[in-house]
């Protein structure tokens, strides 16, 4: 596969090498087109070394090659890692002031751009909506990851880890079978990175807080880390996005439309109108509480201080929540429109392990595909890295993905989705 690299000016730059570095030892021919900028954080020896080719670095080389057009019109995939602000405001607006850019415009391939900066610029409503305009144009952005920055600093800008980069790149090109690498590496999925595009799907994340009185409530420890990160590869591969979020406080991926919920109640409205808007897929990535308390106090829970009463504790009686999952399975129609996929938070017990506990739930939901993961104080929630089984009715195998970061366990589920719906397009009207 002919890759161009495109390397902007950032102090990420370096991470680009160890880019490289997964690209061609996978096989794949390498050109790196370095901004001048870029040119400052690593050299251009550094560069040839590791892709054995030469390095293109601007117009003026090679005039009589025209690589201005040339290096995209022959690209496989281009790939820009770090995306600078300054890279994505001017491939946004179509500017052509070098030899990166310029390659921009003329490819006719795949392209991903990796972002990194610091948070503020992410944030910036200029960025923001030079993000938008890329996805819309077909053009894949990946979200920053968040962690230390330049300095002192931390936040969301962090350029993504450079096996994702290389997994959400080599997701986006077909092979000669026209099937497309699973994002984690693993089975490919068929028609991975297009299947979403102009879909709309809905993703619910974050963890429902069922009130007792004004000043506590019922809940979990749920970030919402994953079902944001199903939700921003989602927007990446062009889907319309919903994301109901319950009760989390991570930055909204550009592109996605939030709806924020509290409770179960709460939740199930809202998946049912996004559901009513033409809702293709539905992911329950939520953790959502099987019970409240049946009652409310408008006034916060006193301890006793009475003689005798000094140890005394209110007794609080809970209800059961809908079970929302079920309820979307038993309303589909014959279609069996939307496709949905159900997520079980599990630990083990005397009674079984976590995959038969899945098993169990996957057989009881009826959901198109469930995601397991095993959970716990310390496993999972609020991590950045996980470990799912993705289980489907129509075979007993599970796969096995992780551990991994959200955002590729995201990618393997949209890619079992990818799968499901080609599978569904394949069947014939009458049976």
């Amino acid at each position: 596969m002919r890759v161009v690299l495109g390397v902007s000016g950032g102090i990420a730059a370096y991470k680009a090498a160890l880019l490289l570095r997964l690209f061609t030892e996978a096989g794949h021919a390498v050109t790196v087109v370095p901004t001048d900028a870029a040119l400052r954080f690593v050299g251009e020896p550094t560069w040839a070394a590791l892709s054995g080719r030469p390095v293109a670095t601007d117009v003026w080389s090679a005039v009589h090659e025209v690589p201005h057009v040339r290096l995209g019109q022959e690209a496989d995939l281009v790939v820009v890692a770090p995306a600078t602000a300054d890279l994505l405001a001017r491939a946004a607006h179509g500017q052509a002031d070098d030899l990166l850019t310029n390659t921009l415009l003329t490819a006719r391939c795949p392209v991903l751009l990796a972002p990194a900066m610091h948070t503020e610029m992410w944030s910036h409503p200029a960025t923001t909506a030079n993000v938008a305009l890329l996805r819309e144009r077909g053009v894949s952005v990946l979200d920053p990851a968040a962690g230390r920055l330049t300095g002192a600093d931390t936040g969301p800008g962090r350029l993504p880890d450079p096996e994702e980069i290389f997994a959400a790149a080599l997701a986006l090109v077909p092979d000669a079978e026209g099937q497309h690498t699973a994002y984690d590496g693993g089975t490919p999925a068929e028609h991975g990175a297009q299947a979403l595009r102009g879909r709309h799907v809905v993703v619910s994340a974050g963890g429902t807080r069922e009130p007792l009185d004004p000043v506590r409530f019922l809940g979990n420890r749920s970030s919402g880390k994953q079902g944001y990160a199903l939700a921003q590869v989602a927007a990446s591969r062009g889907a319309r996005v919903t994301l109901v979020s319950a009760n989390s406080d991570l930055p909204v991926p550009p592109g996605v439309d939030v709806v924020e919920v509290e409770t179960a109640l709460e939740l199930q409205e809202a998946v049912l109108a996004a559901r009513a808007d033409a809702a293709e897929v539905i992911v329950m990535a939520a953790a959502v509480a099987d019970f409240r308390p049946r009652d409310y106090l408008d006034a916060k829970i006193k301890k006793s201080h009475a003689p005798g009463q000094e140890d005394s504790a209110p007794t609080i009686e809970l209800v059961r929540n809908p079970d929302i999952l079920a309820g979307l399975v038993a309303d589909r129609g014959a279609d069996q429109v939307p496709l949905i996929v159900g997520f079980a938070a599990e630990t083990g017990d005397e009674s079984g392990d976590v995959l038969s506990h899945a098993r169990d739930k996957l057989t009881r939901k009826g959901c198109d595909l469930l995601v397991a993961n095993e959970v716990g104080r310390d496993v999972t929630f609020g991590k950045d890295d996980t470990l799912v089984h993705l289980l489907r009715p129509d075979t007993d195998a599970a796969r096995t993905v992780g551990p991994a970061s959200k955002n590729l366990v995201a990618g393997a589920v949209w890619d079992e989705v990818a799968d499901l719906l080609h599978l569904r397009s394949a069947v014939p009207a009458d049976g």
